[in-house]
């Protein structure tokens, strides 16, 4: 039995059990609200964290990349959302899938977009099932709910032969805020633009059968979803520094973690070195506009413990400089030692398991069980 005091540094290591509780947490959640949850994978991309959603009662996966949706189509999992907006050169690779009997749905916001799938489409024999991407908080890509061009893409899916198949939306800038009640005004933003441009297609005469809204931190705060039949959340199921400094974890739910070994000192600046740097981290500095800045990550004892004060403060490609905020530690090789093992929580986590070919998942009687993710698109 390989136990994690026995892992090489750096590792990405999978805490099983906080990973547990926070899928029950979201499922029991999104299930009193009386709606479906299909689990974003994207964060992840490893098939035993995914078959935990499953098993919990999550319907269907959302994905980022068209090789997300070939992986666990391979394993399984046919009722794939491509959350991601199509362009003519992926076209091939979705009708494939399709072809082999993945129940694939693509995405929309634009009348071009719309046009390319209808003529690729027509030209294949094929009928794809197309979602329309709306902007109800103007963080990213989609169609205002008022816009005219809703109506155009809609119109110009569903005459040329394809299924649309509703709306959804990605309330992205809930990031941006630290207390439940604006989470609860921003999911409330998203469930009613989302319900509204619906509204907007069905009174035109245009189908529009589902309404798909999330993010992780509205999923959480929401308390009506009405005219909502299904929410799509990713990063709750590690949680992260940021989602942390957004106000819907404690550090103690963050399942992912980097173990770390601490290999030289700079007493008269304050810094342990360790061997987990920007490679094993990533760049990722999405706490340093938020409340709370935590570095690179927050420092704690291999154990999990967190060690307060103590954060990554600088990373380079494979040396990370930890330091105490505050009041410099002015005897870091007595604090820790040479050979120190350590854990680092990520600021994002779908950032800091990209940077891992494995994840080494701690289980409830100390063990680790190597589980692969995968890369590329």
């Amino acid at each position: 039995m390989i136990t994690i005091k026995e892992l090489n540094t750096p590792a990405a290591v999978i805490d099983t059990l906080r990973m547990q509780n926070n899928i029950n947490r979201m499922q029991k959640h999104i299930d009193a609200l009386g709606v479906r949850f299909r689990p974003h994978v994207k964060t992840t991309k490893c098939l035993p964290v995914v078959q935990a959603q499953i098993a919990a009662g999550a319907k269907g996966i959302t994905v980022s990349t068209l090789k997300e949706a070939e992986h666990f189509f391979e394993a399984g999992l046919t009722d794939i959302l491509y959350a991601v907006g199509m362009v003519s050169s992926k076209l091939p690779q979705a009708l494939t899938l399709r072809q082999r009997g993945c129940d694939l749905k693509i995405v929309a916001d634009n009348v071009s977009a719309a046009r390319e799938i209808v003529r690729f489409g027509k030209a294949h024999g094929v009928v794809f099932e197309v979602w329309i991407e709306i902007d109800t908080d103007g963080h990213r890509s989609g169609i205002k709910p008022e816009e005219d061009t809703l109506l155009e893409v809609a119109r110009e899916l569903s005459d040329g032969g394809m299924q649309v198949g509703g709306v959804m939306t990605h309330a992205g800038s809930s990031y941006d805020y630290d207390n439940h009640a604006a989470l609860l005004r921003i999911a409330e933003q998203e469930r009613a633009g989302a319900v509204r441009a619906a509204k907007r297609l069905r009174e035109a005469g245009l189908p529009c059968p589902l309404v798909s809204v999330g993010s992780t931190p509205t999923a959480l705060a929401a308390e009506n979803l009405q005219g909502v039949d299904e929410v799509r959340a990713g990063v709750y199921v590690f949680f992260d520094l940021v989602m942390h400094n957004v106000g819907v974890c404690s550090t103690s739910d963050i399942a992912l973690s980097v173990l770390t070994t601490v290999i030289g000192h700079q007493q008269e600046k304050g810094w342990a070195i360790v061997d987990a740097g920007w490679m094993a981290m990533s760049r990722d500095r999405g706490t340093q506009k938020q409340r709370h800045d935590f570095g690179f990550g927050q420092v704690c004892t291999e154990d999990g413990e967190v060690l307060d004060g103590y954060i990554l403060s600088s990373a380079n490609q494979e040396h990370g400089i930890i330091s105490r905020s505050g009041t410099p530690d002015g005897d870091m090789a007595a604090r820790f030692p040479i050979g120190t093992r350590l854990r680092i929580l990520p600021n994002h986590a779908c950032a800091t398991g990209a940077q891992h070919p494995v994840y080494h998942a701690q289980l409830p009687d100390g063990s680790t069980a190597t589980w692969p993710r995968f890369y590329g698109w």
